[in-house]
């Protein structure tokens, strides 16, 4: 069985450890009767205090199968719809009323120091007005700390089972700081990583910006939630309504302030990467340039290499020329035929220098 903790309270103090499901509604039953009995004999003694104690039971489940789920539903009456999205999990953060039932989705969070992600979880919460049962589908958050710490407070826990929404609440809405301070960590790390040129950097702000989304989108909807509450004690007037309205507006304020860091790191993150495609583009500019400078100065050396080939082909032409063997070659029997061909030489490779020169190529 997934039962990890079953109890039964009177006034917040621990009265009944029912060993399985379908005891503990009997237990419970069987306190009612006590705390009534007692309430009779006060009223019947002439006791000022005639006050009714309160009694609920509270079960707490971790990954149960739906077998386990239906047979919890059928003892304490659980809506069909409720039950079926627990199931399934994979809910959204929400608050649903089913009759006299109140089903709570809610996301808890936890940053991964060693992997460097976060990871979202679920919790569920069937509230009724003697019971409570807590789902989860994962070892976190460990609900046992919660128990322990109302069960310290028995002032608090006597407000019933909505105390343990608001301790369950606190202690979801605390967990996301550690988880704030993990994504501010990786966030500095990413602005280090952009301005010193990381190729790899790209693909760590998309990572950390679904993470982001997904942690948000765990958050964000808690807002409706304590919306629903605020509603819901707003219309008692009692000093249980009043103590755990004033509880919640501390959690919503936390709520608050996690949210708008979310929201924060989300714009900031967008902002980085922009930064980023723009460092990236620049220093792609700065390649290219450079690339393109590269690329004219050989041109440069190129045109230098082909004009002073060119100058020093011209006297080896007419040498060529005039070192051909044939005898009816005029000029090798003048007398100025040498002064000739080496002026020759000389004026070509002048007039292609001065051409070049007055190109720019030299």
């Amino acid at each position: 069985m997934s039962v990890i903790d079953n109890a039964v309270y009177i006034d917040g103090h621990r009265k009944a450890d029912p060993p399985a499901v379908d005891q503990a509604l009997e237990s419970l039953r069987e306190c009612q009767q006590d705390c009534a009995h007692r309430a009779d004999q006060a009223a019947s003694n002439g006791s000022a205090d005639t006050r009714l104690e309160q009694c609920f039971c509270w079960i707490g489940m971790l990954s149960p199968s739906e077998e386990e789920l239906q047979a919890v539903a059928h003892e304490f009456g659980l809506h069909s719809l409720a039950v079926e999205d627990t199931v399934n999990a994979h809910q959204r953060p929400k608050l649903e009323r089913y009759g006299d039932t109140e089903f709570v989705v809610l996301r808890p969070a936890r940053y991964v120091d060693s992997d460097e992600v976060v990871q979202i979880g679920e919790v569920h919460l069937f509230l009724g007005p003697d019971f409570v049962i807590t789902v989860r589908h994962a070892v976190e958050p460990d609900l046992g700390e919660v128990r322990q710490r109302l069960e310290d407070d028995p002032e608090l826990l006597a407000h019933g089972p909505f105390a343990v929404l608001y301790a369950v609440l606190d202690k979801v809405v605390d967990d996301y700081a550690p988880v704030l301070d993990g994504l501010q960590d990786d966030i500095d790390e990413i602005e280090v990583q952009v301005f010193g040129g990381d190729p790899g950097v790209s693909r760590r702000i998309y990572q950390l910006t679904r993470e982001v989304i997904a942690f948000q989108r765990a958050v964000q909807p808690l807002q409706e939630i304590f919306g629903e509450l605020r509603n819901r004690f707003g219309k008692g007037g009692d000093a249980t309504d009043l103590e755990l309205k004033r509880l919640m507006r501390d959690v919503i304020d936390h709520a608050t302030r996690v949210l708008e860091r979310t929201e924060g790191f989300r714009q900031l993150l967008t902002n980085i990467l922009t930064v980023n495609s723009t460092l990236v583009a620049q220093r792609q500019n700065e390649e290219m340039t450079r690339l393109t400078e590269a690329g004219f100065q050989q041109n440069e050396q190129m045109k230098k290499v082909s004009s002073w080939a060119a100058i020093l082909f011209a006297p080896t032409l007419i040498a060529g020329i005039y070192g051909m063997n044939f005898e009816a070659m005029p000029e090798l029997k003048w007398p100025l035929g040498y002064p000739f061909a080496i002026g020759l030489m000389l004026l070509l490779a002048l007039g292609l220098f001065l051409a070049f020169k007055r190109k720019g190529w030299l």
